[in-house]
């Protein structure tokens, strides 16, 4: 026994060494009795301890062996580790018959049995690892318990699971460190780095070329080395070619109708809240997810209702079902969409006629919202002089419906092979220059999506009467007599159909005037889909100014063929050529994007000050750093300008506040602006409620963007016991500030600028100001005595640093209010940041109602820096 005693000692020592010079090894595990683990059958070898804080065994001889493992390798999580094998159908547990005894253990009888009922293996902490799975873990009990028995295999040394490094390879691994952090702190970077800009990319130019013989048959069997692409005059390498061919039996029946629907049915509104500008650095469209339509012929009904009069839509009716009840070939999807006061998907492709045709039907003469184009005075003219002038009006409606084909085209973008839109309408006006950058834009878009426009004017063949018909007043002056008014009818309808045909030209389709038959359109898009060949090429002209390139197509060995293709296409354009009103559109589509840009960092904070019953000032701050804004070098000065535009909504949406201003900033060439802040200041009244706000902000040297989007709260203060506002701190007092009565922060010509971050400095002061709505007054005093206070307001600020209180300012009384006609007592100090440690405080603004018994307590973080 004191040879025993003493062999476990020594063992015990081992382990400690072992311990010592592995110090990531702990024990897992402690001996068990072997004699009685050896003589048991597969079924008690699973059966092992389930209290930690007895032994399983207590009489039994301790095992010798321990199991170590290293910490590195696995984490019990104060679970228990089990593994079974494949013969262990069932987990040892507690029941209450009791078990037969050992037959060398009649002394000690085992009281935790197995049922032969129990259920299947319990879930596993996910710390136990695959390779852990072994038959001696299968008792493994965690350290920080009391120590139990752990059921053993049998005599042989068990395993230690350790992690070895040698003395040199942790000095290996200490030097990497040491040279990763190096590597990417600021100091081996240098001090004037700036972040990379990481451009690239290949656009892909696709041109549709039809080629007819002499008689309008197409002409087949052309290879790739037969074609000669040109832009601009300057030869092109044709990377990618293919035939596509709708007319050959197998083209239907080799592709069948798409079961997921291609389009989302859903109003899309007009304004295209989705789609980004292609004008700037990042302004292309979303990628959609590429569908595959080969051997379908896919064509879009676009009824325009809000240009179209009664008549008109009864005849666009007509012809499209004309087309689908009578000519709808099996290779036909047809999708059906409309436009009055926003976008909308009224069916998805599809080649059932039985689908298709009710859903035309629900357009009739009462479904149209269409209006006579408003008068545009001509200055020449003096029989106009009373004729109101609508400009403004056609400018609007015609942006309105160039925006609902662009979102038609972006979600048209996900289809590789050629589509073709019909487009119903009753002519589109446009006022000189004003309409040319959406109708720039509806063209390029449509071209990156593959989309040929197929304009129908639903007017057809007119006959315009001298006088006027019982449509329109009667023409007045000399011009009902001298041909003028008719001359300008006809001026009018010309302008009214020039944008229809440079849009269905530009983009490879065809436009149809005064003809009263409507079914032309549709045998043109059947005659230019049922076979034509794609052109693919990379262009050679690197420049991303946004001009119109030319495209020419020509047979390299055959001049009798005719081929019909679009006439080119606008290039990419960078924010260098982005004209002014490109770059308005610019920050339109990224206010009204979903996915904000984040490229330039910006931040915005707001507060709130009651100027009227049930009407509060909403000051905001926008933040941008300085060291993001690129300046232009001047002889003493460094110049820049930045974009700031903003909206704010509702909850339900509509909007209620607008921000659009270009802050111009001017610093000294030997300012460190790059350690500042740009900030700037603007406000607005709102009523008690919940808003959005959404700022995007765009530096104008390099046309980077960035935006932030926030809830704005102004609560209503009828409910609250002190009606506080918010509480304002800044370190900087404007001095000069243009006169704002109704913004509170401005009083005696300085303006105090709130500090958005709550980070200042040592050598700085902190201004705090807020204000108290309507404070309870006292009642009148008696005859003869001394006048009563009317109100009596307390304050102070603390600063907390942790849970001590670091400073406190002097305790300031207000017995009267300082602004009568907001009803509101105002407070503003001046607290020295030197009289404050460098760290973190939580600040503490202390308002006490006197009279009526009331207090609050607002707290804010604020940060001191050396």
């Amino acid at each position: 026994m004191v040879g025993r005693r003493r062999r476990d000692g020594s063992h015990v020592r081992r382990l400690g060494a072992q311990r010592h010079r592995e110090p990531g090894v702990r024990d897992a595990v402690h001996g068990a009795r072997a004699g009685q683990h050896r003589r048991r059958q597969p079924r008690h070898q699973r059966h092992a301890a389930r209290e930690l804080q007895r032994r399983a065994d207590p009489g039994g001889q301790p095992n010798d062996d321990a199991v170590l493992q290293h910490r590195g390798v696995l984490d019990s999580c104060a679970r228990y580790v089990r593994e079974r094998g494949p013969e262990h159908d069932h987990r040892s547990r507690f029941v209450e018959h009791e078990h037969e005894p050992d037959a060398e253990s009649v002394v000690r009888t085992d009281q935790r049995h197995v049922d032969s009922d129990a259920g299947e293996q319990h879930l596993q902490h996910r710390a136990v690892l695959v390779d852990r799975h072994r038959r001696q873990l299968t008792d493994v009990r965690i350290r920080h318990r009391d120590p139990a028995d752990a059921a053993r295999p049998g005599r042989h040394a068990a395993p230690v699971l350790t992690m070895k490094f040698s003395q040199r390879a942790r000095r290996l691994l200490f030097v990497a460190g040491v040279l990763a952090v190096w590597a990417v702190s600021p100091r081996a970077q240098g001090s004037n780095t700036q972040r990379p800009v990481f451009r690239g990319g290949t656009e892909l130019v696709l041109v549709n070329v039809v080629v007819r013989d002499k008689s309008g048959a197409v002409v087949r069997g052309l290879t790739q080395a037969d074609f000669v692409v040109t832009e601009d005059d300057k030869p092109q390498s044709v990377s990618s070619f293919d035939f596509e061919e709708l007319d050959r039996p197998d083209a239907a029946a080799a592709a069948a109708e798409p079961k997921p629907p291609v389009l989302e049915k859903k109003p899309v509104p007009a304004t295209r809240p989705t789609v980004t500008s292609i004008t700037g650095p990042a302004a292309a469209p979303v990628e959609r997810p590429k569908v595959d339509m080969h051997g379908r012929r896919l064509i879009v009904l676009f009824f325009d209702l809000s240009s179209m009069q009664p008549e008109e839509i009864e005849r666009a009716v007509k012809a499209a079902h004309d087309y689908v009840d009578q000519k709808l070939s099996p290779s036909d999807l047809i999708a059906v969409t409309s436009f009055s006061t926003s976008l909308h998907l009224d069916q998805d492709f599809s080649a059932d006629k039985a689908v298709i045709g009710p859903v035309i039907d629900r357009f009739s003469g009462a479904s149209g919202q269409g209006f006579d184009e408003g008068a545009a005075v001509d200055p020449d003219s003096t029989d106009t002089g009373f004729t109101p002038d609508d400009t403004e009006f056609n400018i609007f409606n015609t942006d309105r419906r160039l925006d609902a084909l662009q979102t038609l085209a972006d979600a048209l973008s996900g289809i590789e092979q050629k589509k073709s839109v019909i487009y119903f309408s009753s002519g589109m006006s446009q006022s000189g220059n004003d309409n040319q950058v959406e109708l720039k834009r509806t063209i390029d878009r449509a071209n990156r999506a593959n989309v040929s426009i197929y304009a129908a004017d639903m007017r057809g063949l007119q006959a315009s009467v001298p006088g006027g018909d019982a449509t329109q007043a009667s023409t007045r002056g000399r011009g009902a007599f001298s041909g003028a008014s008719v001359a300008s009818q006809f001026s009018r309808m010309s302008s009214t159909q020039d944008t229809l045909t440079t849009m269905a030209e530009d983009t490879g389709g065809r436009a149809f005037f005064d003809s009263n038959t409507f079914t032309e359109v549709f045998q043109r898009v059947v005659d230019d889909t049922s076979a034509y060949y794609v052109l693919g090429y990379s262009s050679s002209n690197p420049a991303r100014d946004g001009r119109f390139r030319r495209i020419k197509v020509r047979l390299a060995r055959r001049t009798d063929l005719k081929l019909e293709y679009r006439s080119g296409y606008y290039a990419p354009r960078d924010f260098a050529h982005a004209t002014r009103d490109d770059r308005e559109e610019q920050l339109q589509d990224q206010l009204m994007s979903a996915l904000s840009m984040t490229d330039l960092s910006a931040y915005v904070s707001t507060a709130y000050f009651r100027v009227g019953d049930n009407r509060f000032f909403v000051p905001i701050s926008v933040v941008v750093p300085g060291y993001q804004v690129p300046f232009t070098r001047a002889t003493d000065k460094n110049k820049s300008t930045i974009d700031v535009l903003g909206i704010v909504r509702t909850k339900q949406g509509p909007p209620v506040g607008r921000i659009r201003d270009t802050v111009r900033i001017a610093v000294q060439a030997d300012d460190e602006l790059k350690r500042k802040t740009v900030q700037y200041e603007t406000g607005m009244e709102l009523a008690p409620g919940t808003y959005h706000m959404k700022v995007v902000v765009r530096e104008n040297q390099n046309g980077t963007m960035g935006s932030y989007e926030t809830d704005v709260v102004v609560p209503d203060l009828k409910a609250d016991s002190v009606k506080l506002s918010s509480v304002v701190v800044g370190t900087q007092l404007q001095q000069g500030a243009a006169r704002n009565d109704r913004n509170p922060l401005v009083r005696n010509g300085r303006e105090l600028v709130p500090n958005v971050t709550h980070v200042v400095s040592a050598g700085q002061h902190l201004y705090f100001y807020y204000e108290v709505y309507d404070p309870g007054r006292a009642p009148a005093a008696a005859s003869g005595s001394s006048p009563t206070q009317a109100i009596k307001v307390l304050t102070s600020i603390a600063f907390f640093r942790g849970k001590v209180r670091a400073f406190e300012t002097p305790l300031v009384e207000t017995t009267e209010l300082t602004s009568p006609d907001r009803k509101s007592a105002v407070f503003q100090f001046d607290v020295p940041a030197a009289s404050l440690p460098p760290g973190l405080y939580t600040c503490q603004v202390n308002v006490v109602d006197d009279v009526a018994g009331t207090f609050t307590f607002p707290r804010m973080q604020l940060y001191v820096r050396k």
